[in-house]
């Protein structure tokens, strides 16, 4: 397989992706994969392009990640960091020497950035469902991605509901929001840029 290939998506993930939700829908949290649209208005969101490095919460199956690599120039590094063990070892099989695959938890992103030598994130992206977890669980993830963000670095959130808007709030302050309609589900788009006295 080429690598141009393997940054296509694979029929095979879409059913890993379905199989991830019916194990375990709190986790995965959509029974289908990102729409093209809305991984392109991601990458544009997030800055993509400019970034040096990009962390990733809860890559799945890797559609979203496949859309970063594109985009990302080809001395950035993309930690993707995924709890669920069948997902991270597809994510493996990309074979982009930009990404790191980090088995883990979207709380662990400072540890994950170590572990690799790596400084803070220009960009962080999470698709992970805020809207399942609990309160405290996901107000830790959000701190853990203000600790790791450089000054002026992005945390974009895709999500179907708004309850992450609610907790970025205390974290970050009022988010920029967009929407994408052309998505399964319509996904709404949250950005917040980190200050430089944060």
């Amino acid at each position: 397989m080429s690598s141009i290939d393997q940054l296509r998506p694979q029929p095979d993930n879409r059913l890993a992706f379905l199989g991830g939700f019916l194990r375990k829908p709190r986790e995965v949290g959509s029974i289908i994969p990102s729409s093209r649209f809305l991984e392109r208005r991601i990458v544009r969101t997030a800055g993509i392009e400019a970034a040096k490095v990009v962390v990733e919460l809860g890559p799945g199956t890797g559609g979203t990640t496949r859309a970063l690599l594109r985009a990302m120039r080809p001395d950035a590094k993309l930690v993707s960091i995924e709890i669920n063990q069948r997902f991270a070892a597809l994510l493996q099989r990309l074979g982009d020497p930009r990404l790191i695959v980090h088995a883990g938890d979207a709380g662990d992103i400072r540890s994950a950035l170590e572990a690799h030598d790596l400084p803070g994130a220009d960009a962080v992206l999470s698709g992970i469902p805020f809207s399942t977890m609990p309160r405290s669980v996901a107000l830790h993830i959000l701190h853990s991605v203000q600790q790791a963000l450089h000054p002026g670095g992005a945390f974009v959130a895709y999500q179907v509901r708004d309850r992450v808007e609610t907790l970025g709030r205390e974290v970050f302050g009022p988010a920029q929001i967009q929407k994408e309609l052309r998505n399964i589900p319509p996904m709404r788009i949250y950005r917040w840029v980190r200050g430089m006295d944060a």
